[in-house]
Formats: structure tokens, sequence, C-alpha cells
């Protein structure tokens, strides 16, 4: 179908939406174990483990019709301490940009650039950080527009992501894949207030990207879980008892009403801080019994683990959601070759893109857009 560029890939996940159609012509992360987790499923003829900074166009080969970029998250995320674009490590695009520059200047540029990032990247510095990149795809000769995605339309994660859609201003864009007016369910109200926040001369470079809404999602988080997962075990009953010891009553009945229900029931739980009647900051567990998984996340400490919990009448068990079980959330298939250690594995999913997404996009928009081009290219040259 195309070829491509994957930057930050991580463990090749935008490759793994993209499918067999699509050719990497190069791959580019700088950490070491996930390199090693994209080695094991795409081997390593296309990956160069590099800081982004230390790159330069020679690096990259031939001519790609599409570049993917998971630029990191941490700066814009609203866990992070706001630094946005500036910060050590979203900070990252730029020298990414430079790249895209290079190419540009080099009459190689790529007809698609697509940037994946946090929703956070919309009001970072009020505005400013999204109105940045915005103004850098403008000058560098694109179109461009954003669609907000949540994968639970795909999934059974709650996982909202912005994705940032650039087409050279050359191409011809079909009247199918834009629309005059946002589209509530991909052009939410906080990415619809960054648009009115950029300079007058990049609103007329927007795009309002159109998508289809996909079918209802059939698969539950219940549907996805491992009896005997080899990556972690069942707790104790001492250890169960401890968590349902953190909840607060409204999550406790949460657990009698499971119970009460008579069927199986599978939520997830999340340790947070919140303050007592007296004020005080305490750990809390929080249980959700809708069948969808809280967003995966790095597992920089203990709380961002996400935990089970299943409800079998009054029978309850708990216990660390298993590796595979991440992989699954991130709509990967089971024979994607996973990291041994636990936190490498849970690092690299919770660090992707979810593939069904991936796929979404670029059967709904890339695909159709390079075929496009192609077929007008052909009537040209008949």
């Amino acid at each position: 179908m195309g070829t491509f560029y994957e930057f930050f890939a991580g463990g090749g996940m935008a490759r793994a939406g993209l499918g067999s159609a699509w050719t990497c012509l190069f791959a580019n992360d700088f950490d070491h174990k996930k390199a090693s987790a994209y080695r094991a499923n795409w081997g390593d003829s296309e990956l160069k483990v590099a800081d982004v900074r230390t790159l330069s166009v020679e690096d990259l080969p031939g001519e790609a019709d599409l570049v993917w970029a998971s630029f990191p998250c941490q700066d814009l995320s609203l866990a992070g301490g706001g630094a946005g674009l500036k910060g050590e490590r979203s900070g990252t695009f730029w020298p990414f940009w430079g790249l895209m520059k290079g190419l540009i200047a080099a009459k190689r540029a790529p007809k698609l650039i697509v940037l994946e990032n946090v929703c956070g990247t919309l009001n970072s510095h009020d505005g400013k950080d999204f109105a940045a990149i915005g103004s850098a795809l403008s000058k560098g000769g694109y179109n461009f527009g954003a669609l907000v995605i949540d994968a639970a339309l795909f999934v059974p994660q709650s996982r909202p992501r912005l994705f940032i859609v650039a087409a050279q201003e050359a191409l011809t864009i079909p009247e199918e894949l834009v629309a005059d007016n946002p589209q509530s369910i991909w052009h939410p109200a906080n990415l619809r207030r960054a648009y009115e926040k950029l300079p007058t001369a990049d609103k007329k470079k927007w795009l309002w990207w159109k998508l289809p809404t996909p079918p209802e999602r059939t698969v539950n988080f219940s549907d996805l879980i491992e009896e005997a997962p080899t990556s972690v075990s069942w707790h104790t009953p001492e250890e169960t008892r401890k968590l349902l010891s953190m909840m607060s009553d409204i999550n406790l009945e949460k657990v009698r009403e499971a119970k009460r229900s008579g069927k199986r029931m599978v939520g997830t739980v999340y340790k947070r801080t919140r303050r007592d009647e007296f004020g005080r900051k305490v750990q809390r567990a929080e249980v959700r019994f809708d069948d969808v998984a809280g967003c995966l996340r790095t597992p920089a400490g203990g709380s961002s683990r996400q935990v089970i919990l299943v409800v079998e009448g009054r029978k309850v068990r708990s216990r660390l959601i298993s590796s595979r079980e991440t992989a699954r959330l991130m709509g990967l298939n089971d024979d994607y070759v996973l990291p041994k250690n636990y936190n490498e594995a849970y690092h690299l999913t919770g660090d992707g893109v979810v593939v069904p997404v991936v796929r979404h996009l670029a059967e709904h928009i890339f695909e159709p857009l390079l075929a496009w081009q192609s077929k007008k290219l052909q009537q040209a040259a008949a």
C-alpha cells in the first residue's frame, strides 16, 4: 500500500496497525529494552536504536509515503510537570521535526505525517504547544487536522489520544475524507478550543478529517482475562482483604452489587491518593465494573499498576493485570512476543498506540488518500 518511517517506535504497534500491506523503511527508538521487543516481532533490518537528536537525514533511506511519530508524552500529560514542548522528553518533537525539514529540503518530503500523543497536548501552555506544532506543519508545506480517538471504541480500555494528521499541500484530498464542520465523536470541545486558538494563517491549513463510526465493540474486558496467567500470581486471601479495606463505602458497595448480580464480574482497580474526612492524604482503592479497563500507564510506581478484581458469587479474587492482558488491551494478537520481565512488558504496552485505532485511520484516511494520488498519477501518465 505504501512505505513508512516509524519514530519513537517502541514495540512497533503503529507498524502492527498499518499492517503487512505497508513497508517499513526505517524505525527508531532510543530505549534498548523496547528495541529488543521490536526485534523479537519485526526483525531489526529497519531499526536504528539511537536518540532522535543524533539522527540525520542520511540515516533515512528512500522516500516514505507516511511518517508516524508517537513522541514522548510525559511533559504534556496531566501527571507531568507542565514543561510541554520545552521539556526534556516531549521536547524531542523538535529534533524529529528537524529531520522532517531536512527531508522537505531534500525533496523527499513524506506525503503524510502523523503525530500521536496525549490529549493534554491540546491545552499545554494554554494551547501554545499545539499551535507550535500546527505552525511547524503549516510552514513545512502541510495542511493538517487533528482527531481525538478513544480506544474504548475498539478495545475495552479507556484511552483517549490525540492524532494530528498532516498531508502535503500539493495533494488533492478526496471530498469524502474531510468534513465542513467538526464531528463531535472525533472533534470534542477541547480540540475545537485548541483550533480556535490557532493563528489565522494556520487555520487556513486546517482539515476536519472525517472518519466513519466503527461498529459497536463486542469484546469486553472480562473476555480478555487469563484464568492462569504466567506473568503474575493471584493474590492471597489476605492480600485481597487488604485491597478491599482500602476502598471507600461507595467502592465497597460496587463490590457488593457485583456479588449480588449472580454473574462473574471482572473489575479493574487503581490505587489513588485521596483525602479522608479529616483532610489527611490516604491511599484508596477505586474499582470499576463497567467492563472497560482504565487507561494503561507506564509502571513508574505501584499505584500505576492496574489490579483486577474477579467476583463470582461470594468469592472475590484479585491480582495484578497480566502482561498478556495489557497486550490484548492494546489490540495486539497473542502471537505478539512480549518481554519476559513484567515491568518491561507493562512499560512497552502502556507506552504504545492501540493497534485497531491505527488500522481505522489507515483504512479510512491514509490508504484512500494514497490510492487517490496513485490514480491521479496514472491518469496523468496515460
